[in-house]
């Protein structure tokens, strides 16, 4: 059994620019989705894109298991950052006439955590999320490998909510930018959980 709660993450790149930026150190929450709860749309998480955003791979070493841990690691090149636009059953479209994302036809205003001067996205996509699976995207869009990078790859880009580690919930050095990560409010607009169903 996991016997910690809170890990600690190193931000690999700019891809979450501005909210997160390279070399910030984050407390991962292990726990935030346990116990029945779920992955919800805004909440930047980490999680391992093993069979997702990456081929299947061997185990990392216990020597890199350790490192982790103990945040003198990112997580290796298998662990990434991002924020989650859609869960299980969600709708989500790039772009309307407005040039915004939209989540089962409402458009998100994405002024809040977007990179300033970067669009809401260049590739263009319509994709329904499966069940127990998350489409999740970068705040620097245009700096960002994310789902859209895997629309035509088995699986679609689609991360399988099983493989989240935990919700990003503080960033906490430098000790200048220590800081809270909230769910924007623009995504209680949405309403609705979406349809977590099968986690596999």
């Amino acid at each position: 059994m996991n016997a910690f709660v809170a890990r600690p993450f190193a931000v690999p790149s700019a891809s979450m620019e501005n909210t997160l930026r390279p070399g910030d150190r984050l407390v991962v929450n292990e726990l935030a989705y346990a116990f029945g709860g779920h992955v919800q749309r805004g909440d930047v998480v980490v999680f391992d894109g093993t069979g997702s955003f990456l081929p299947y791979a061997a185990e990392p070493s216990g020597v890199s298991r350790l490192l982790e841990r103990v945040g003198l690691d990112s997580g290796g090149d298998s662990v990434y950052v991002k924020r989650v636009i859609g869960v299980g059953g969600d709708r989500v479209t790039c772009c309307g006439s407005d040039g915004r994302i939209r989540v089962n036809g409402k458009p998100l205003d994405e002024t809040g955590y977007l990179a300033p001067g970067d669009a809401p996205s260049q590739v263009p996509f319509d994709v329904l999320v499966p069940a127990g699976r998350l489409w999740l995207m970068g705040d620097h869009r245009s700096d960002s490998s994310d789902s859209r990078d895997h629309l035509g790859e088995p699986g679609g880009g689609f991360v399988p909510e099983s493989r989240v580690i935990g919700r990003a919930q503080w960033v906490v050095f430098p000790f200048g930018r220590w800081a809270s990560l909230a769910r924007p409010r623009v995504f209680a607009a949405i309403g609705g959980t979406g349809d977590h169903g099968d986690q596999g």
